[in-house]
């Protein structure tokens, strides 16, 4: 036996257990704890171990012995490699039993406080075409399959430099992107945009981006879709010469002519060595510059830098929600932490005295303002800063106390300074949103000598992954 396969030992005959951290499965094997992707609890297989540490290892299935009873037939051609839908080998009503169970075990081992019922997911409507928003990867080295190689004479030949691919990262690795035919995450017309950008991009030889040495023209492709039937789509390209930049004009106008339901058409010119365009300029090709959004009788302005949920229907019920608990008065005094577009604070504004809204992204703010004005919301207020920095005594003091806070962090969760502030306001109530239960957990336990849990209502905002959003209503001493 070669070094190699002593180093991968094979593990006969396991039975998945159970669900753990990252939409891994895992089994303990003796003394230890293994983490398995794609598989589901139930299935008896045979496991590789790729990487072993002191207490847990990681693990490749080599053989299905046996399918789990609850396993289901995955419906997407790129399930496995991809790694964007991880439970799709699991029924739905089964996923949201196990993203509950996710909740209870954060706030439990993490937070360890007194805890109510945590409430059953809130399931998606829609379990597929769902998402709002998309963003794919061009490279000029995409990453093949081992089917692929196979197939291939020379199957150790690097000929991935002769492979472009527009589609998603491979997880782990940022210089490998996957080709996506077909993406079951949105509406169909993405297909149809990619596909198209892709197939003029390779017969008018227009290069691809090489993710290592940064040479090439395609960078990065985004597509917007929501419920009013409005489409944004966003292209970046690398252009340092006016002639890169008139191949790239090539592209636009194909997509320009080709897709008349297109309503902003947008591109960056980025010569960085990454992706992020925040600080860059954004053009028009053709269209708005934003598309918008509608929930109840709210209109929200979408430009291609601002957050909003990716879920649109299911965030109607999100919000929904946080409205519920956060059992408003007229007279209250509202603090929206975390606020993006302003998206909650107007889903409370018309039912109290004043609504304030505190966000990090500069342009999300100059939009939550638009927002606000365009539904005719007169006592919602907005700040752009970093929550820590803005959040002070002293801004408390000039915009008055808040009743309620509503507090919906990024997944780092909140900072210990703004955690202080908010026990220095001592708000009735917290409405604490989170797409993240360990971090969520983590700062309930900061708060529970002045604040007890009351409600923990998980929503499922993202079907067929393990990711879960959780509202939870502390409720002051």
């Amino acid at each position: 036996m070669s070094k190699r396969n002593r180093q991968q030992p094979i593990v006969e005959n396991v039975t998945i257990t159970d669900y753990a951290a990252e939409g891994k499965s895992l089994v303990r094997i003796d003394d230890l704890v293994v983490f398995v992707p794609f598989a589901v609890p139930g299935d008896v297989v045979d496991l590789k171990i790729l990487k072993k540490k002191h207490s847990y290892a990681e693990a490749v299935v080599v053989r299905m012995v046996q399918p789990s009873p609850v396993r289901a037939v995955p419906f997407c051609r790129h399930f496995g490699i991809c790694g964007g839908c991880k439970w799709q080998n699991l029924p739905y009503e089964k996923q949201l039993e196990y993203k509950r169970q996710q909740v209870i075990d954060c706030l439990t081992r993490i937070a360890k406080v007194e805890l109510p019922d945590v409430n059953p997911v809130l399931g998606s409507q829609e379990t597929v075409r769902y998402r709002n928003k998309l963003e794919y990867s061009f490279s000029n080295m995409r990453w093949l399959t081992q089917e692929e190689l196979q197939e291939m004479d020379d199957p150790k030949t690097d000929v991935r430099r002769k492979q472009p691919g527009l589609g998603f990262h491979i997880p782990g690795a940022f210089d490998k992107v996957l080709h996506i035919e077909e993406c079951w995450l949105q509406d169909g017309i993405s297909d149809k945009i990619r596909n198209a950008a892709f197939q003029y991009s390779v017969e008018h030889d227009i290069p691809f981006i090489n993710l290592r040495s940064q040479e090439g023209i395609l960078r990065d492709m985004m597509v917007r879709v929501v419920t009013t039937g409005q489409i944004m789509v966003l292209l970046q390209a690398k252009a340092e010469t006016p002639q890169d930049k008139e191949t790239f004009m090539g592209l636009m106008s194909y997509l320009s002519e080709k897709f008349p339901e297109i309503t902003s058409l947008l591109y960056v010119i980025n010569n960085k060595c990454n992706d992020t365009f925040g600080d860059l300029d954004v053009h028009v090709f053709r269209g708005d510059d934003c598309i918008y959004e509608t929930m109840e009788d709210l209109k929200f302005k979408i430009g291609p830098k601002s957050f909003f949920q990716t879920n649109s229907r299911q965030a109607h019920r999100l919000y929904s929600t946080v409205r519920e608990f956060a059992g408003l008065e007229k007279d209250n005094v509202v603090y929206d932490l975390y606020t993006g577009t302003g998206t909650i604070a107007q889903f409370l504004a018309r039912g109290v005295k004043k609504v304030i809204g505190i966000e990090y992204v500069p342009e999300a703010i100059e939009d939550a303002r638009v927002n606000a004005s365009l539904n005719g919301i007169g006592n919602a207020e907005f700040f752009a800063g970093d929550m820590k920095d803005v959040l002070t005594a002293d801004f408390i003091a000039a915009h008055g106390t808040p009743d309620v806070i509503v507090t919906d962090p990024p997944r780092v969760g909140m900072h210990k300074d703004v955690i202080d502030v908010i026990l220095a306001a001592a708000p009735k109530r917290i409405v604490y949103v989170s797409c993240n239960p360990a971090t969520q957990a983590r700062d309930l336990a900061m708060m529970d000598s002045a604040y007890r849990v009351t409600a923990v209502q998980p929503v499922d905002m993202f079907p067929h992954t393990q990711h879960v959003e959780v509202v939870t209503v502390l409720e002051k001493r």
